[in-house]
């Protein structure tokens, strides 16, 4: 079959570089979903991108698609034809409706009732005849942002200028808001001209003569080698952010770095204010020496060739100079501020309209890491510092460095702390108090900071519950699934000897106590957080790589101490390698199951036992009870484990023996309750019965 490559480019105003990379792996996803869907061969797709266009470019795409034999489904047999084996009109009908004669027809059974069935020949379409409905795929994409430009009813991210759908070399012809498809193309907007090319397979080199370079990763690449050999050629050591050099790779079309020089003076401000200033606000990298120091100097990547760089690095120094004597006017202001000063300023700094001012959310915290304080038995000093360190959590939010960098809250709260004369525990927690940040970011590595962090996070979540902000879908508005992940993560990590659930009616308390519950009901804000909080635990463990039904297994029992589920977890990922767990999962889960048949009543009569192996059996749930619940109690996953592990072989000589749903209803009544009794202990490691085996 003949075959020949198609190019689709649009060409548009710059896009915010956020929209690129994802806006390009969209159009190749749909472009090739519709290629399959139309029964078209091709060898590969790919995808380019620069701020200007969005490309898919299809290799050997075939010119016709192929020709199909698809089986169509009748009239069932005893309708298709008549008492005298004639074919009814309702068989005549059909055939005529598939292009078929009734001698074609043929019977299948399907689920136990024979059909007319037919096949049908549909002969493939011409590729160039169907490439015109790519206008409603592009029509249809979706951006985080849209507009609307004239008077246009599309929605889009950016005005589209020009469009190529060039199939060999052959012009698609199609229109999007007066916009005609065509095979021509622009080159840079200062370096490069219009271009017109003939074949598909030339686009890439032909832009690349008109100093762009469409493929995001060979940019990518270009731009990481530039930085190499900057560092190499002065001896630096050039921190590459990926995210940054994404950022910058979607504002370029032909990337040349260059680098620059600021006053050593600056080199006194935080390492923070100075990678920020760089980082967020003029996309520039920083330059360090070997050991981690930063350098008087900066890298940008300029879009466009090397000429007149002198000219564009006294203009980047210029900007950056401006930007840098404001950090260290905020700087040296800042350091004015007194504490106390600061504190009393939240008052007036409004938190939520029904949760009242950061001050009260501050006090909250405070109250909240007092609690937490005393359920993990902290000491004296760590009570201490964790209180001061939630007295003074956002004073800095008062700060100008903190309104011009937001990101920077909390790390400059540790620095002015430090200076006004704080311990360096409580600065160090005052930092700390906001991690983890984000998924991947570590917990504090202090207690008094994890203390605070969770009186923190805790309240949040809770507040916004209490006041029905629950997230809801893919809007979370608050964050507050990444804040209950830190709490978990925090649990987890500092192996804190308080259960999840407790911390929970902890806050409650506080936010009960401040009168914020007048929404909702204390115990209906607690289930929705339990059942929050467990799909966080469950999204912890599966990234520790547990299984689904493990989880749900050590999820199913009554505890919510973290460390301990976490551990469980893991010991039943080790077990379930060894041929011993199955039959073991098998006669647990035979008890858990008949005990479900039990009533309320869970005292067991011995004088009712009529065999040994009730009683062999009882005395051992009675040892058994008391091993697993004093190796719980101290976190001892193993010893519970082989507690319950020890009792298999008694299970299985007692279901051998024994009938539990006797005759008797008093003796079937008290196996029942042995049953359940028992049950209660293995549920208490976890639901074995939820564990699948292939």
């Amino acid at each position: 079959m003949s075959k020949r490559d198609f190019l689709l480019e649009i060409g548009l105003e710059e896009l915010p570089a956020r929209f690129v990379t994802s806006s390009m792996n969209q159009l190749k996803e749909k472009i090739q979903a519709w290629i399959e869907e139309k029964n078209l061969d091709f060898e590969k797709i790919e995808a380019y991108s620069t701020p200007r266009r969005l490309a898919v470019f299809v290799q050997a795409l075939a010119e016709k698609q192929n020709d199909l034999v698809e089986e169509a489904r009748g009239p069932a047999k005893k309708i298709a034809l008549d008492d005298e084996g004639q074919w009814t009109k309702a068989a005549q009908g059909f055939a005529r409706g598939q292009g078929v004669s009734t001698d074609d027809l043929f019977f299948k059974e399907v689920n136990g009732v024979e059909y007319a069935f037919a096949n049908k020949f549909i002969k493939g379409k011409q590729t160039a005849m169907l490439l015109p409905e790519l206008k409603e795929l592009i029509c249809g994409l979706h951006f985080p942002k849209n507009m609307r430009w004239n008077e246009y009813d599309l929605r889009f991210a950016r005005p589209i200028q020009w469009l190529i759908a060039l199939y060999g070399d052959e012009v698609i012809p199609f229109s999007i808001t007066e916009v005609e498809t065509g095979n021509k193309t622009y080159g840079h907007r200062f370096l490069g001209e219009e271009i017109e090319f003939f074949q598909p397979e030339s686009y890439r080199t032909t832009l690349l003569g008109q100093y762009v370079i469409v493929d995001p990763v060979e940019r990518k690449e270009a731009i990481r080698n530039q930085l190499s050999s900057l560092a190499q050629e002065n001896g630096w050591k050039i921190p590459v952010d990926e995210g940054l050099l994404e950022e910058v790779n979607n504002l370029v079309e032909y990337p040349t770095a260059l680098f620059g020089s600021f006053d050593e003076q600056f080199l006194a401000l935080p390492k923070e204010v100075l990678i920020t200033s760089m980082r967020e606000h003029q996309r520039y990298f920083p330059v360090q020496k070997e050991d981690g120091t930063l350098l008087p100097h900066f890298v940008t990547v300029r879009n466009g060739d090397h000429k007149h760089l002198d000219n564009v690095v006294r203009g980047n120094e210029k900007v950056l100079r401006a930007r840098l004597s404001d950090a260290w006017f905020f700087y040296t202001e800042d350091q004015k501020l007194d504490l106390d000063s600061a504190k009393a300023q939240l008052e007036n700094i409004v938190y939520h309209e029904e949760l009242g001012s950061i001050g009260d959310k501050v006090r909250r915290i405070r109250e909240g890491a007092a609690k937490i304080s005393a359920l993990i038995k902290a000491n004296t000093e760590t009570i201490k510092t964790a209180d001061r360190i939630a007295e003074l959590c956002k004073f800095d939010l008062v700060t100008q460095m903190v309104s011009e960098f937001p990101e920077l809250q909390g790390r400059m709260g540790e620095v002015y702390a430090e200076i006004a004369g704080e311990a360096k525990a409580v600065a160090q927690g005052i930092h700390e108090h906001y991690m983890p940040r984000f998924s991947g970011d570590k917990s504090p590595a202090s207690l008094p900071g994890t203390i605070v962090s969770l009186a923190d996070k805790l309240d949040t979540i809770i507040t916004c519950f209490a006041i029905g902000l629950i997230p809801t879908g893919s809007q979370d508005p608050y964050a507050l699934r990444r804040q209950a992940a830190g709490v978990v993560q925090m649990l987890l990590d500092h192996q804190l000897a308080v259960n999840l659930n407790t911390l929970l009616e902890a806050t409650l308390d506080v936010v009960e106590q401040r009168q914020l519950l007048t929404k909702r009901s204390r115990e209906d804000v607690y289930q929705d957080l339990r059942e929050f909080f467990k799909l966080r635990v469950k999204n912890k463990l599966q990234d520790e790589g547990a299984s689904y039904d493990i989880i749900d297994a050590v999820l199913d029992s009554e505890t919510s101490h973290l460390p301990t589920i976490a551990a469980k977890a893991a010991l039943l990922s080790e077990k379930r390698e060894s041929p011993k767990f199955k039959p073991l999962v098998d006669s647990l889960s035979r008890v858990t199951n008949i005990a479900k048949k039990a009533g309320e009543e869970t005292e067991v009569d011995e004088s009712l036992f009529e065999k040994k192996e009730e009683r062999e059996l009882f005395e051992l749930y009675k040892k058994t009870k008391e091993a697993v619940y004093a190796a719980l109690e101290k976190g001892d996953v193993t010893e519970a484990y082989l507690a319950l592990e020890a009792t298999q072989e008694a299970i299985n000589q007692y279901f051998d023996n024994i009938m539990v749903m006797a005759e008797n209803e008093e003796v079937r009544a008290n196996r029942l309750a042995q049953m359940k009794a028992f049950a209660e202990v293995i549920h208490a490691f976890a639901g074995f019965h939820l564990i699948v085996f292939a």
